[in-house]
């Protein structure tokens, strides 16, 4: 089995320790560095383990065959692109399970008209990981409120929408919300 788990490690820009203290219950990078390189055997339960650590579905640390990559060409920075020192490749969006999608029909706040905005669900237990963070809330009626997660008191939750000047909503005790965590955009 072929892995992508240093180049998704190093699209998040962690080091083998970090990834290491990451996982439950915390590694050595020296494990995960044989994980990497094969040195080792990737099992299922690793595979799964590196994927929590990393925030990202098991199966985009697999490469399978047949599977379509974009090949990465060049670097952009503020010095101008410049060629990667290695080989890079983008591996198609891969939907996680528990994902939900926004998609922006008019252009507010850093999205587009047209972007696809792929969020994963979390229960209130989790809330305190999306501060600072985009996130879809469902309230009464089948109406939603999608903003900046700013501050939690108790079970009130404080949100600040994408438009110039909005005030700030808060919402009091959502049964879940969805953190956005992918962007989909066409140009």
């Amino acid at each position: 089995m072929i892995t992508r788990i240093r180049e998704v490690r190093k699209s998040k820009g962690l080091t083998l320790e970090q990834v290491g203290l990451l996982c439950q219950p915390p590694t050595t990078a020296q494990t995960i560095g044989r994980l990497e390189t094969g040195t080792r055997t990737v099992s299922v339960n690793w595979l799964n383990r590196i994927a929590t650590a990393l925030g990202v579905a098991s199966s985009e640390l697999v490469a399978l065959p047949g599977q379509s990559v974009v090949p990465v060409a060049a670097l952009l920075g503020p010095d101008g692109a410049r060629a990667p020192t290695r080989s890079l490749s983008f591996p198609p969006p891969v939907p996680a399970d528990a994902m939900v999608g926004v998609q922006v029909a008019t252009s507010i706040g850093d999205y587009r008209s047209g972007d696809e905005i792929w969020c994963r669900r979390i229960g209130p237990d989790d809330f305190a990981s999306a501060l600072n963070r985009d996130i879809l809330l469902p309230r009464h009626a089948g109406r939603f409120l999608f903003g900046r997660l700013i501050g939690r008191e108790g079970d009130r939750m404080h949100i600040l929408p994408l438009g110039s000047g909005s005030r700030q909503q808060v919402i009091t005790d959502p049964p879940w919300g969805a953190v956005a965590v992918q962007l989909v955009r066409q140009l």
